[in-house]
């Protein structure tokens, strides 16, 4: 399993890569001064900061418990990208609506966009995130496991 400072390093360098990606694209595709939409951004990022940390640390004691391994299957990543946005959606749309002065369902249209950015961010990020930053030799390997 990761230790808290890995999750931490994993969590920052997940959301300022992202900030970094979306605000300009987000303020030019949704027609939103980038001063607006970066500040809007930068309260998502660190609200998802924090649920970033809590759920992947949520997601590996369940995943631990239920088959002895914090290893993914391709299908198991999709899975957790799905789940985590899924999340973060419920959490952000109010947010987004109240400060960019839009009505809910164009927050929700909005937010379903960038889910769908972040969704293929995070299956790829945590891919390669987990080849530059292995599982530590003691985390028993998932075919080992069938002796």
């Amino acid at each position: 399993m990761r230790t808290a400072k890995d999750r931490i390093r994993h969590a920052i360098s997940f959301e300022v890569l992202g900030l970094l990606l979306v605000t300009p694209a987000g303020a030019w595709l949704f027609h939103i001064p980038m001063q607006h939409f970066g500040i809007a951004a930068l309260v998502c990022a660190t609200l998802a900061t924090f649920w970033n940390y809590a759920y992947n640390l949520l997601f590996d004691r369940i995943m631990q418990r239920l088959a002895d391994t914090t290893r993914k299957t391709v299908a198991l990543r999709v899975a957790h990208a799905i789940l985590f946005e899924l999340g973060l959606l419920l959490a952000l749309m109010p947010f987004l609506a109240w400060f960019l002065e839009i009505t809910l369902l164009e927050a929700f249209v909005m937010d379903l966009g960038f889910a769908g950015f972040y969704l293929v961010y995070a299956f790829s990020f945590n891919w390669v995130y987990d080849i530059v930053f292995p599982l530590p030799q003691a985390e028993p390997d998932a075919a080992a496991g069938a002796h």
